[in-house]
Formats: structure tokens, C-alpha cells, sequence
């Protein structure tokens, strides 16, 4: 019986986990309509007139992707779901920066409906999330991990499921209260609760 074949992406990234760090560059290209579309998922956060922009975006993710090769890749989710991270990563990094050369400086409150949609988010509104999601690894590291892929990622729950090596079932059950939790923190009555 022959083994099961490997999707390209996935054998690229084992390529790459062993050492080829020239399958990066074959990478990119096959998954750019989605590195873009979790850029552009991000950057409808972020206030009109940023001055990064989709393509550096993603353009400054891969420079950061190139040195995850130690990283033990397993699957297209896998990758998109660091690509995803890397990216709030980056923006959080460049709205810390933005607020150290402002005065006052403090984070506004993030409203969320029960959908966790957001609609005019600003940069100071992306680290209050990301200071709750810290918040909520600090105690459930699955259920931030979960926020994550699903949200900021753009995984399914069968991806999401992969991923984190659990049950479909789990991860519908930590989305939803990951998004209660969250919810409650970022409102005016749960910031001011803690």
C-alpha cells in the first residue's frame, strides 16, 4: 500500500523544516491570496491612513517567516497559523511605537458584539486586545491559541482543530467562551471589574 500523498504546501514546509530554506520562497507564492487576506483582515483594524499598508504587511511577515525555520511545520494551517500571529505581532509592535511618541497615550476601550466583529478599530484598540489575550494565555493558552486561528487567522474549526492537535468539539467550545471572556474584559465594565 503507498503512503498518502502530501498537499505541495505541506511537503514544502517539511522541506523547509529540513533545512531547504529556499522552499520558503516557493511557500510564499502558493499562499499569497491568504497571507494577503489575513493582512487585509488586520489592517480593517487598523485606523484610515496607516502607514503600513497590505503588501508590507505581508511583505514584513515573510522577513520574519524566514527565521521560523526551526519551527516543526506541520501543515498549511500550521504555517498561516504563525503567519496570522506574526502579523499582530507586527502591528502591535508598530502601535506601541506609534504611542511612545504621543502624549497620554492610554488604550481606549475595545467594544465587541457577541460576534466578535469589529468595525472601526484603531491601533490603540488592537493592544488593548492583544493585552487580553495575553491575559486570557496567562490562565488558558488554548483558548487565546484558538482566538487567534480562528479569528485573526481566518482557520475553520476542522483547521483550528489540526492545529492545536484537539477535537472539533473543543474548539467550538473554547471560541465561545474565549469570546464571552473577551467580550467581558474589553467592555468598560470588565476593565474596570479587574
Amino acid at each position: 500500500m503507498e503512503p498518502p500523498r502530501l498537499e505541495p504546501v505541506t511537503q514544502l514546509l517539511l522541506r523547509w523544516r529540513a533545512g531547504e530554506r529556499e522552499c520558503l520562497d516557493q511557500l510564499v507564492p502558493l499562499l499569497d491570496g491568504e497571507l494577503r487576506r489575513i493582512a487585509r483582515r488586520y489592517m480593517l483594524m487598523e485606523r484610515p491612513g496607516h502607514t503600513l499598508q497590505t503588501t508590507a504587511l505581508v511583505n514584513e511577515a515573510y522577513l520574519r517567516l524566514v527565521g521560523q525555520a526551526q519551527l516543526d511545520w506541520q501543515n498549511r494551517a500550521h504555517f498561516l497559523a504563525v503567519a496570522a500571529r506574526l502579523m499582530r505581532q507586527i502591528l502591535v509592535d508598530h502601535a506601541r511605537r506609534a504611542r511612545r511618541g504621543k502624549r497620554g497615550g492610554g488604550a481606549r476601550l475595545l467594544p465587541l458584539n457577541s460576534g466578535l466583529v469589529f468595525s472601526t478599530a484603531k491601533s490603540v484598540e488592537l493592544l488593548a486586545l492583544d493585552d487580553a489575550l495575553q491575559d486570557l494565555a496567562g490562565f488558558d493558552l488554548r483558548k487565546a491559541q484558538i482566538v487567534e486561528l480562528r479569528y485573526f487567522g481566518g482557520l475553520t474549526v476542522k483547521e483550528t482543530a489540526e492545529v492545536l492537535d484537539v477535537h472539533p468539539n473543543a474548539v467550538l467550545s473554547d471560541w465561545a467562551l474565549a469570546k464571552l471572556w473577551l467580550k467581558r474584559e474589553l467592555s468598560p465594565k470588565g476593565a474596570n471589574a479587574s
